[in-house]
C-alpha cells in the first residue's frame, strides 16, 4: 500500500486494525504457558513440546562402557548384629578332607525385620501410705515418660517423619502402624503426636527466623498456600545453610519487613514481583538480583508473539541473553578470575543495549524495556558482585517439595496445621542441606523435649 493510500485511510480500518491487534495481544497472553512465563507446569493444558534431542544411534540402553560403577557401602562391623559363616568339610568330588584356607569370605549382607519391632513397657506409679501423717502418696512418674504418652520418643519421631516427609496421612499412617508394627492408634491420637514432633521444633525454627536478618544472602520464592477454603502463601527463606519456610496470609512486603526488618543489608536474589520492589523502596541498604531465569521466560513469550515486531525485539534479547549464560557456563575456560568478570561485564551490556534501543511501539515491548530502564542494575547484580546466583533457582527447587506436598495433603485446616508445616518443612529442607538424616534429629529432638533437656539446633557446624 502506497503512502498516500495509508494516510487517506479509512477511520473505521484503523479502529478495526487496532481491535485486532488488541485481541491478538490477548490471545497471546491465553496462550502463555511454563516455557514462557511464570506459570508452573501444572498449569499446562497440553504440555509445551520438548526440544528435539540428538538422534543417539548406536547408544545401547542401560549402562554406558566406562561408565563408574556405582555399589553401596556395606554395613560396618558395629551395625551387623549375627554374622553365620558357611564351609565345606568334604571335597564335593571325592569326598576328601578340606583344608580351610585364610582367603577372604564371599559375602552377602541382608537386612530384615523382626517380626515384633517394637517394645511395649509399663510404667507404675505406686501408692504409698504413711502411718505417722495418715497420708496417701502417690510416686511421680519420670518427666519424659509423663509427655511422652502413648508412643515413645523414637515412635513419636517416625510418626512425624512419615506425615511431613513422606506426604502420609493420618489414615496411612493408623494402617502402617497396625499392620506393619503391630500397634492400633486412632487418627485423633496421631495428630496430637504431630503437635507434640511441632511443639519439640519450635526452638530450632525460631532460631533460624532470627537468624534470616542476618544473612549476607537470601533467596526467595513465594507459593500459594490453601487452608479451609482461603488461600495463604508459603514464603521460601533460602540461606548458605539453612532454608526456613513461612506462611503467611499475605504475598505482599508486609511479610519480607516482618522476617527481615528494614535494615537487612545483604542481597536478596527473587523474581520480578512485585512486593520485592515495594520492599527495595522501604529498605535502601538491600541489594537485589532479579532471577534472570524469568527474564528469559518473558522474552520467549515475546518471540512466540503473534507481533513481528514483538517477536524481532524477542530473539534479539534472547540471543544476548543466551551468550551472557554462555559467558557463565565457560567460567572455567578462562585465564584468571578478572577475565572472566571482563567478559561477563561485556555481555551484560551487551545485554542492556539490546534491551533499551531499537523498542518497538508496542504494549509488550516497552514494558519489557521499562524493566530496564528501572531496574537494570538489579539484573546484572551478579556480575558486579561476586558469589551472587544470577538466577533464583536455588529458592525454586526447595520450594518444590512444599509444593508437591501441598497437591497431596490439600494444604491446612488450622494454625496448629500451619506452625506443623512451617516447621516439619524447614527442617528436612535444612538437614538435606548438609546432607543430614531427618529422622535421626527429628529422634534426637523429641527426646530433648520429653527430657526437658535443650534441643538441639539447625545451624549445623559442618567445619569440623
Amino acid at each position: 500500500m502506497s503512502q498516500a493510500a495509508t494516510s487517506h485511510e479509512c477511520p473505521h480500518c484503523a479502529v478495526f486494525r487496532q481491535e485486532i491487534a488488541e485481541l491478538k495481544s490477548r490471545l497471546a497472553k491465553l496462550e502463555k504457558n511454563s516455557s514462557n512465563s511464570s506459570k508452573p507446569p501444572s498449569s499446562d493444558f497440553v504440555k509445551p513440546a520438548a526440544a528435539l534431542k540428538k538422534s543417539r544411534k548406536n547408544r545401547k540402553p542401560g549402562g554406558q562402557p566406562g561408565h563408574p560403577k556405582h555399589e553401596r557401602t556395606p554395613f560396618t562391623e558395629q551395625q551387623i548384629d549375627r554374622r553365620r559363616d558357611y564351609s565345606l568339610d568334604r571335597c564335593p568330588d571325592c569326598a576328601g578332607k578340606l583344608k580351610l584356607l585364610e582367603e577372604p569370605a564371599s559375602i552377602v549382607q541382608q537386612v530384615e525385620i523382626v517380626t515384633r519391632p517394637i517394645r511395649v513397657s509399663e510404667y507404675r506409679s505406686r501408692a504409698c501410705y504413711c502411718a505417722k501423717c495418715r497420708k496417701t502418696f502417690i510416686a511421680p512418674l519420670p518427666r519424659e515418660v509423663r509427655k511422652t504418652g502413648l508412643l515413645g520418643p523414637r515412635l513419636t519421631a517416625l510418626v512425624g517423619y512419615l506425615k511431613g516427609g513422606c506426604h502420609c496421612s493420618y489414615s496411612t499412617i493408623r494402617k502402617f502402624l497396625r499392620d506393619v508394627i503391630g500397634v492400633t492408634v486412632c487418627r485423633g491420637q496421631l495428630r496430637k503426636v504431630c503437635g507434640k514432633v511441632a511443639n519439640s521444633l519450635e526452638f530450632s525454627y525460631q532460631e533460624l527466623l532470627a537468624a534470616l536478618p542476618n544473612e549476607r544472602q537470601l533467596n526467595v520464592d513465594e507459593t500459594g498456600h490453601p487452608e479451609n477454603g482461603e488461600r495463604l502463601w508459603t514464603w521460601c527463606f533460602r540461606a548458605s545453610l539453612f532454608t526456613l519456610f513461612k506462611i503467611a496470609p499475605s504475598r505482599k512486603s508486609d511479610v519480607l519487613v516482618e522476617a527481615l526488618g528494614t535494615e537487612f543489608n545483604g542481597v536478596l536474589g527473587c523474581d520480578y514481583f512485585s512486593a520485592y520492589h515495594k520492599y527495595m523502596r522501604l529498605n535502601k541498604n538491600v541489594l537485589v538480583q532479579f532471577c534472570l531465569a524469568h527474564l528469559i521466560r518473558d522474552v520467549k513469550f515475546l518471540v512466540g508473539h503473534p507481533s513481528a515486531k514483538n517477536r524481532t525485539y524477542g530473539r534479539r534479547v534472547l540471543n544476548t541473553l543466551r551468550s551472557l549464560f554462555g559467558t557463565i557456563h565457560r567460567r572455567d575456560q578462562y585465564v584468571s578470575e578478572e577475565t572472566f568478570r571482563k567478559a561477563l561485564c561485556k555481555r551484560a551490556e551487551a545485554l542492556w543495549v539490546e534491551a533499551t534501543r531499537g523498542v518497538p511501539y508496542t504494549r509488550e515491548a516497552e514494558a519489557l524495556a521499562k524493566r530496564f530502564h528501572d531496574h537494570g542494575i538489579e539484573y546484572i547484580q551478579f556480575v558486579t558482585t561476586p558469589g551472587i546466583e544470577p538466577t533464583n533457582n536455588l529458592a525454586e527447587q526447595a520450594i518444590r517439595f512444599v509444593v508437591i506436598d501441598r497437591k497431596i495433603t490439600q494444604g491446612s485446616r488450622s494454625e496448629a496445621g500451619r506452625r506443623w508445616l512451617e516447621r516439619i518443612w524447614t527442617t528436612m529442607a535444612t538437614c538435606a542441606q548438609h546432607g543430614k538424616s531427618v529422622f535421626d534429629f527429628i529422634d534426637t529432638t523429641v527426646r530433648a523435649y520429653f527430657r526437658g533437656t535443650p534441643c538441639p539446633s539447625l545451624l549445623f557446624d559442618d567445619t569440623g
